[in-house]
């Protein structure tokens, strides 16, 4: 196994790694570095990359990285709210959902909500990212009402909210057609959607984890018409829960098939299970989260087989802690993913990693691994680039292993779910 402290690996030239795996494995990466898209067969043999293989596959998937966004590793400044945590869904996954009669249920005011984002505003953030739980007695038109209020008081505020399956309620709950309900986020100052709730894209894992969540169409469907409105999403993965890699191949090729077909997919962001407080662990039903192994198989392996058509991943270091983040970081992926501010739901199921790092903290994380640091918009445009360090930046007061920079990097041009 890779350990992700461990400098040896990183050090190690893609060129070197490729010729030490075995054929099978170094034939497919040689067609992905080549641009050839990779099928479900070739995508199932990096799935299951061992020892030298995986090494190669890690190796393969930052020289991709190298190639396609360069040395920058990007953040953005924004605040988490979560404006209930009241749900009726029940996902056996899920550590945060309170029933509306729990001690510890709430539900935010609007005015407490807006506040919250003028906060955020003065502190730099151009971004807030809103999600919660589903309340029996949600107004269908609360989120229209919602996103009116912020972007009266914060016009240039971007507003990224309501994942796939909160949109499907307000569908359900208002009976508007689909089209015409995204249509009205986003003249209501929507800007995009995050691509959560998908889980894994398979009806039999989710019935599972979820048997009164979306189907898989139904997510579909959302991303779809939403990219033909001109609202980007992102797109996600929850992994090391009761899933196993041809879950993750067969996931990772339906987005790359809907991508090709929208283009509205602006990041792919792979989130390992947090396991400690869920009933899926408790019961006995889901192996205790995701492994340093699979971090690195599973980002590295979305670097490879969406290569051409999703251009960044992103770490989740509030799922990861930055150790495990940098590593990733070094396997593929080149983004830390936002500041935050707040966030609760992976907190709510076991999550040991605080809840905000400041653009300082970012900024000082991603020069232990020999990177340039940029802020960026939620559409990825770059706000500033940082290429020398500042007297904002210092590592994060929790001791965490510091990587040397790898000797080649002189030379050389991520609620839940």
């Amino acid at each position: 196994m890779l350990k992700p402290a461990s400098l040896e690996w990183r050090e190690i030239p893609w060129e070197r790694a490729l010729r030490a795996a075995r054929p099978e494995v170094s034939d497919a990466l040689e067609k992905a570095l080549a641009g050839i898209d990779l099928g479900m067969e070739e995508g199932l043999i990096l799935a299951k990359a061992e020892g030298d293989d995986l090494l190669a596959l890690v190796r393969v998937a930052d020289e991709i990285r190298r190639r396609v966004v360069g040395d920058r590793i990007t953040y953005v400044v924004n605040r988490n709210l979560n404006f209930t945590n009241v749900c009726i869904v029940g996902c056996a996954f899920c550590g945060f959902g309170r029933g509306a009669d729990s001690p510890d249920a709430y539900f935010h005011s609007t005015d407490t909500l807006v506040a919250k984002s003028a906060e955020a505003v003065a502190l730099g953030a151009t971004e807030v990212c809103i999600q919660g739980g589903l309340p029996k007695d949600l107004d269908g038109y609360y989120y229209v009402q919602l996103l009116r209020a912020i972007k009266a008081s914060l016009p240039q505020l971007h507003v990224h909210a309501y994942s796939p399956m909160e949109i499907t309620y307000g569908v359900e709950k208002t009976r508007l057609p689909l089209r015409e309900y995204l249509l009205m986020l986003k003249e209501a100052g929507l800007g995009s959607i995050p691509g959560t709730a998908a889980e894994i894209l398979d009806d039999s894992v989710r019935k599972s984890l979820s048997p009164n969540k979306l189907k898989v169409r139904q997510w579909i469907e959302v991303v779809r018409t939403a990219h033909s409105l001109g609202i980007p999403t992102t797109s996600t993965m929850m992994y090391g829960h009761i899933e196993l890699p041809e879950h993750w191949v067969r996931h990772l090729l339906l987005l790359r098939e809907i991508q090709k077909e929208t283009r509205g997919f602006t990041e792919f962001v792979p989130l390992g299970f947090i396991h400690s407080q869920t009933k899926l662990f408790k019961r006995g039903d889901a192996r205790p989260g995701r492994s340093v192994h699979e971090d690195l198989i599973v980002h590295a392996l979305s670097r490879v087989l969406l290569n051409g058509y999703i251009g960044n991943i992103q770490v989740s270091w509030v799922k990861l802690g930055f150790e495990e983040s940098l590593a990733c970081l070094e396997a593929g992926a080149n983004d830390f993913g936002g500041t935050l501010m707040e966030e609760s739901i992976s907190k709510a199921a076991g999550a040991n990693f605080g809840e905000y790092v400041s653009p300082g903290e970012f900024r000082a994380l991603i020069r232990t691994i020999g990177r340039i640091p940029a802020e960026r918009a939620t559409s990825y445009q770059i706000r500033k680039v940082f290429e020398h360090a500042d007297a904002e930046e210092r590592l994060p007061a929790d001791p965490i292993p510091i990587f040397a920079p790898a000797a080649n990097h002189a030379t050389m041009p991520s609620m839940g779910y």
